[in-house]
């Protein structure tokens, strides 16, 4: 393998493949990138074997061929050269050189065959708007569960059903539901889909979303998911397991509503949140005849409290709240008015944004003993 490389075009490739290369595992090729010259360009490759990122880039190739390097080394010599062509070269024993103007550079490589087989998807692809996607992410991920132990629930449900795309996500304490109707490019509405991707999978896929303009093409086979942007192709192993029915769980007796503006009430929480609990951050919500009261106390900080002003002239209620739960909706939502919808103080309270016409966004939000 022999090739010259403008330095940003690599760059831009090796920071975008970083995420999901492994560095604490037992696999050493794991922590290795492939890297393949042919034909006027420069195949990279990196997996754990759950998630698998292949993307190209534009190269001179002098000879072809392939080796594996790795994966962090690389990346931090390539930043660290100046803003110039660089030569890579294999020599012997799978030595990968790496000369840049007056620097040089000498690693040990592995040969390719070491390095695991990557799914290719025969198919059709389905093709999905990538902002809707990097929206749906946004709108979920903060709501999957960060205990290993509960496996079905460590990725958010993907949903495609006569067009229509849905996605949620639950840690069994709050819940995200997000949906779009006709959200499909290129038809396809006879497809279904009903998988569920994971967390690490997910958090790339917003990567490969906010880094492009264009459409993402989306295949699914027995064992893996399959997206695609322009050279960049991400792959995915499913998750398995029975993730729970939470058609059960969205509210439908909130019949209790309260409008507020977003940025108002999201910036009352993170003050009296700063005198919750630290392991509970439970807040009190009093909502009564035109206002809301917003109050935390622990024994060993303090109190706090504010009140907003509201249009409201619905049952008195009284509920408490994770703070941080909250917070991680209105990181979301920082603009525009929110509903905040209840039964009662004692059953889960629905928040939904308003005048998001294309989406239909609810997060659903378990209330804690007082």
């Amino acid at each position: 393998m022999h090739l010259v490389v403008s330095k940003q075009v690599l760059l831009k490739e090796l920071n975008f493949i970083q995420g999901v290369v492994e560095r604490k595992n037992t696999i050493p090729i794991l922590s290795n990138l492939m890297l393949e010259a042919e034909d006027g360009r420069l195949s990279i490759k990196g997996t754990d074997l759950d998630v698998s990122i292949s993307t190209v880039c534009d190269a001179e190739v002098r000879t072809r061929g392939a080796n594996c390097v790795q994966a962090k080394k690389l990346f931090e010599i390539v930043r660290a050269l100046p803003d110039a062509e660089i030569e890579l070269k294999t020599g012997e024993q799978d030595q990968v050189s790496i000369v840049c103007e007056r620097s040089r550079f000498r690693m040990p490589g592995l040969a390719r065959e070491n390095f695991p087989e990557i799914p290719q998807f025969k198919g059709e692809f389905v093709v999905l708007p990538a902002d809707l996607l990097r929206s749906f992410i946004a709108r979920t991920i903060f709501a999957i569960t960060s205990e290993e132990s509960r496996y079905a629930l460590n990725g958010a449900k993907f949903e495609l059903d006569q067009g229509n795309l849905r996605m949620v996500a639950t840690d069994g304490h709050r819940l995200s539901f997000v949906e779009k109707k006709a959200a499909l490019i290129n038809g396809h509405k006879d497809l279904k889909v009903d998988v569920i991707i994971p967390r690490k999978t997910l958090s790339e896929l917003a990567k490969l979303c906010a880094d492009t303009d264009e459409s993402v093409e989306f295949g699914r086979d027995e064992n893996h998911l399959f997206f695609k942007v322009g050279r960049r192709l991400l792959v995915s192993r499913l998750l398995s397991g029975q993730f729970p029915n939470y058609e059960m769980v969205l509210p439908k007796e909130n019949r209790n509503q309260v409008l507020v503006e977003s940025g108002r009430v999201s910036g009352a929480i993170k003050r009296v949140a700063l005198m919750a609990d630290e392991r509970s951050h439970a807040i009190r919500f009093d909502i009564g005849s035109g206002q809301i009261s917003i109050t935390s106390q622990a024994a060993d900080v303090g109190e706090a409290g504010e009140t907003l002003s509201v249009d409201y002239a619905g049952d008195a209620i009284v509920a408490g709240f994770n703070a941080q739960y909250l917070n991680d909706f209105f990181s979301v939502i920082q603009d525009g008015q929110v509903v905040f919808e209840f039964k009662d103080g004692n059953s889960q309270a629905q928040l939904r944004p308003q005048g998001e016409g294309e989406y239909d966004f609810r997060y659903i939000i378990m209330p804690m003993r007082l």
